[in-house]
């Protein structure tokens, strides 16, 4: 492997091959010779969190800055949404009428990733089922690559078989992902959704609200959904929020119309 390090001074790899061929000694078997980048022990040491912080920030972030990423176009939504010719799986009749918006969505990332130069407007998703595979799915579908945000929940989940896999993240802190969402958004789109969609949609609205981040063009699939769990003009009565916040999104049905929403935008 090519060194393109600006210092002459040891590798760390080398270090990391160097010891597997120290003699086996009673010192040497002790966890406080190992070295501290490769003891996974000292690492996930409860004083070492700023540590792994850093480092789940640092990783994607070096990764796709050298995938050349730009911008983002970012696809919320929930993962129990099942793809139109499973609608029958659905837990419920409502998720089975949600069901069209899978196919939305995949319809969105295709268009969107056909406009896209690879680097730009770059689909961006949670990784996971549901609307996260439609995003990831269109994306593909189009010829292009798509961002895969994974995270570590106590059932198992595995990515979405239409990620790009040099892209595909996986992460313990809600915290660092959240960020790693937001940091390149150029557009946010949100579908019907529970909890984590619910909470990744206000964090951004909040972030934007408060001048913590640009506008950008914010959009939610499915007006009837959005109306019927979220009352927001009981939010407006209450003075809780102002007539300007229910300006920063826009509601649509079609990912035509979003690509709309996005372009009068720009």
């Amino acid at each position: 492997m090519r060194d393109h390090r600006k210092h002459p001074m040891r590798h760390s790899r080398q270090d990391m091959e160097e010891v597997k061929q120290i003699p086996d000694t009673p010192q040497t078997r002790s966890p406080a010779y190992e070295l501290a980048f490769t003891d996974n022990d000292f690492m996930c040491r409860e004083e070492l969190r700023p540590v792994r912080l850093q480092l789940e920030l640092l990783k994607p972030q070096l990764m796709m800055d050298e995938a050349g990423i730009v911008s983002t176009v970012v696809l919320f939504g929930g993962a129990r949404i099942p793809e139109p010719a499973k609608k029958d799986t659905a837990r419920t009749e409502t998720l089975a009428e949600l069901s069209k918006y899978y196919e939305e969505a995949r319809k969105f990332a295709h268009l969107m990733t056909e406009r896209s130069d690879g680097n730009h407007n770059v689909i961006c998703t949670g990784g996971g089922p549901g609307v996260m595979e439609a995003g990831s799915r269109g994306a593909l579908e189009a010829g292009g690559r798509s961002v895969g945000l994974n995270i570590v929940l106590p059932h198992e989940q595995a990515p979405n078989e239409y990620v790009t896999p040099e892209l595909c993240f996986n992460f313990h802190y809600f915290a660092i992902r959240k960020m790693h969402f937001l940091m390149r958004a150029c557009a946010i789109t949100v579908f019907p959704g529970g909890f984590g969609t619910l909470d990744e949609t206000f964090e951004a609205l909040t972030l934007i609200q408060t001048g913590r981040m640009n506008r950008v063009p914010f959009v939610l699939f499915g007006e009837a959904f959005w109306r019927k769990i979220i009352n927001w003009e009981a939010l407006l009565d209450a003075g809780t929020i102002g007539a300007d916040d229910l300006e920063l999104f826009h509601f649509v049905e079609t990912a035509e119309e979003a690509i709309a929403v996005i372009d009068a935008h720009q």
